[in-house]
């Protein structure tokens, strides 16, 4: 064996590994979804046979545990990851193209500005957001998209930026010379070639903001309104108690989505961060 195929067999072998690593949390959730609350803390790797079998009865539990209907939580989180995705794609592809295209100092302070935004944690500022979210009334699920607009333009205008500087110039001023303004230009020229990278970030967002526990947690009244993070974390009993079942249940049922929509969509994200690193 040659040691090109040995290095190979290795490398295999080590992203094996990373890969089971990374795959193990799923399982455990899938596992644990069907068994008796009693036995997921004694037995979490086993399989949920005999008197550990539960069936459905952690998901129906899950879903009808407590006052606040889950159907409802569902709602909200499509409601704001749908909006809060299609603010994203909008603005911060427009803002990108315009970036891209005016060569100013202005327009460069504002991308390092973006870029820069992807450094800087959302534990520094949570505390002062939650204020500015009460006082601007962008608490409710129909305003907190706003909130994320402003923290995903960072990785999107990056993303988008990339992507319009590998455009040739030259199709755009053909558009002009034909007789069409900056907003026509814009929406039947360049957003078409973008649909690589508008997939790309699309796919990014939508994950992120499913997934988001911490911001809805913190700005939202939860009296009110609960995303599916939220309502998956009030699943308690009496005295602090948690019904691991449910609880795994509920995870089960949030992550398919986002696992199926991956799975999908996969192809799309490689094409996109590749066309969107053709220039810095």
């Amino acid at each position: 064996m040659s040691k090109q195929s040995k290095s190979k067999n290795a490398l295999s072998a080590v992203l094996a590994v990373i890969c089971v690593i990374y795959v193990l949390p799923v399982v455990v959730v899938v596992l644990n979804s069907f068994k008796q609350n009693t036995y997921v803390k004694t037995h979490t790797f086993a399989l949920p046979t005999g008197e550990m079998w539960a069936g459905f009865s952690n998901f129906i539990k899950g879903m009808t545990f407590g006052n606040y209907p889950f159907a409802r939580s569902v709602e909200y989180s499509v409601l704001i990851t749908v909006a809060s995705t299609a603010l994203i794609l909008l603005f911060t592809s427009m803002a990108a193209w315009y970036i891209a295209r005016v060569d100013s100092p202005i327009c460069r302070a504002v991308y390092y500005l973006c870029v820069f935004s992807m450094v800087v944690p959302f534990q520094m500022v949570m505390f002062t957001l939650s204020k500015t979210a009460d006082v601007l009334k962008l608490n409710t699920p129909w305003t907190i998209p706003v909130i994320y607009l402003g923290f995903g333009a960072g990785l999107a205008i990056f993303m988008f930026v990339g992507f319009v500087k590998s455009i040739p110039l030259e199709i755009e001023e053909a558009a002009a010379i034909d007789g069409a303004g900056p907003v026509k230009t814009y929406f039947q020229v360049v957003l078409p070639m973008m649909k690589p990278t508008l997939i790309s970030v699309g796919i990014l967002e939508i994950m992120w903001v499913w997934n988001d526990y911490l911001l809805p947690y913190l700005v939202l009244d939860r009296t009110k309104y609960m995303t599916i993070p939220i309502h998956i974390q009030f699943l308690k009993g009496s005295y602090g108690t948690v019904d691991l079942g449910a609880t795994m249940a509920l995870i089960l049922l949030s992550i398919i989505p986002v696992i199926v929509f991956y799975l999908l969509c996969q192809k799309h994200i490689i094409k996109g961060v590749a066309a969107g690193a053709v220039k810095g």
